[in-house]
């Protein structure tokens, strides 16, 4: 099967990413349960997306070639059906449902796993980095941002589990507490995949130097702090402690990502995405370290789960992909930077009229998802119109 045929069922698991952006959204406006949320979010628009850029970046980053080329078509039902079934049975409180959306979408991303770890098999330390000899001085760096890829193909396979043990009869990863689950997906694969794939991709885009040494150290946090999180939460040592090495890595590529940007001459508009993203992911581990550290506040959980989510992982793919797909090539009405732009906007400003909506009441925080919901729709539109006009 030839490398377009792979980018094109790659492009699928994006399109469907999309869609979930826009279905979260709404079910976040209509007042939809939290953990209907989370799966419409994290396992759905953020995850899925990010299984098909993993599709096409991680072969080339590791200098192979996907193996076997139809594992995307046979993962992609999986995932993207599981997903759909597993929020309409959580919302619906159908407990088949649940369990068979929990156990596709699980299938699906063991199968994503697999088949990248079997592509990889014979340089899983990322060694050989198809980085070539015009770019030999950065090498060093995309060495250890490849060490982490399989890192957090590991949190993939362990988040899957407990996907599947927490609505199936399967034995329950630790406890079965369901944000054991949350956090081996949004900080392992979720954040990690952004450290791995974002410090090799984004020096090139912005063709600029990352400060030194600051990338290896929130690469090797990023590594680490997951698996604290996921066994601390919701309180304990174990818990301050992966807030603490959580925020390095945050910290450490919002930093490294801000840094580029300012000593970059280029201004793309999905840069404005990845650099929000950043920002909104300094508030989100700053709102972590308040629940080690002081406890969880009932009001703040979900803000937190929102700026992490749609904030910092949300804005950030919205910034990637107008970068891979950027929308002033098309031709259908609206396709601009300006209305891309727009749409990292409504999104950003929507997430702080719900942070500010914890103090003011329910109807700031309603209109804050109404305009979040917006952007995103604003994000779909440009995606799935471009890929029409493109591709299909």
């Amino acid at each position: 099967m030839s490398a377009a045929s792979v980018s094109a069922r790659s492009r699928r698991f994006v399109a469907a990413g999309a869609v979930l952006f826009v279905l979260w959204g709404a079910a976040s406006a209509a007042g939809a349960p939290r953990r209907v949320q989370v799966v419409l979010g994290l396992q759905g628009a953020i995850l899925l997306t990010a299984f098909g850029k993993a599709h096409a970046l991680v072969p080339s980053y590791f200098d192979r070639e996907l193996t076997p080329t139809w594992s995307p078509a046979v993962t992609f039902p999986l995932a993207a059906g599981g997903v759909l079934a597993l929020a309409g049975g959580l919302w619906a409180d159908v407990t088949t449902l649940e369990a068979v959306g929990a156990g596709a979408w699980a299938l699906g991303a063991v199968g994503v796993a697999a088949t990248l770890v079997w592509t990889v098999r014979d340089n899983l330390t990322g060694g050989d980095t198809g980085t070539s000899e015009t770019n030999a001085d950065r090498r060093f760096l995309d060495r250890t941002a490849n060490a982490v890829v399989p890192v957090a193909l590991a949190y993939l396979l362990a988040g899957a589990y407990a996907t599947a043990a927490g609505h199936t009869p399967l034995p329950p990863l630790v406890d079965g507490y369901p944000p054991r689950a949350s956090h081996l997906l949004a900080a392992g694969v979720g954040v990690l995949l952004v450290l791995g794939v974002g410090f090799r991709l984004f020096p090139r885009f912005l063709a600029a130097r990352p400060p030194n040494g600051l990338p290896q150290v929130a690469l090797l946090a990023g590594a680490v702090g997951p698996a604290l999180l996921a066994l601390g939460v919701p309180t304990g040592p174990l818990l301050v402690a992966g807030s603490i090495v959580e925020t390095v890595a945050v910290v450490g590529f919002a930093t490294t990502f801000l840094v580029l940007f300012a000593r970059s001459e280029r201004r793309r508009v999905g840069f404005y995405g990845v650099a929000t993203g950043a920002v909104a992911g300094l508030v989100g581990v700053g709102l972590g370290l308040q629940f080690a550290f002081v406890g969880l506040d009932a009001a703040l959980v979900t803000a937190h789960l929102r700026v992490n989510l749609l904030g910092f992982l949300g804005l950030t793919v919205m910034g990637a992909a107008y970068q891979f797909y950027p929308p002033a090539v098309g031709t259908f009405p609206g396709a601009s930077d300006r209305t891309a732009l727009a749409s990292i906007a409504l999104v950003a400003g929507g997430l702080l009229v719900e942070l500010a909506g914890v103090a003011l009441g329910q109807p700031a925080v309603t209109v804050g998802r109404l305009l979040a919901l917006a952007g995103v729709t604003g994000y779909a539109y440009l995606v799935l119109g471009l890929f029409r006009e493109r591709y299909w």
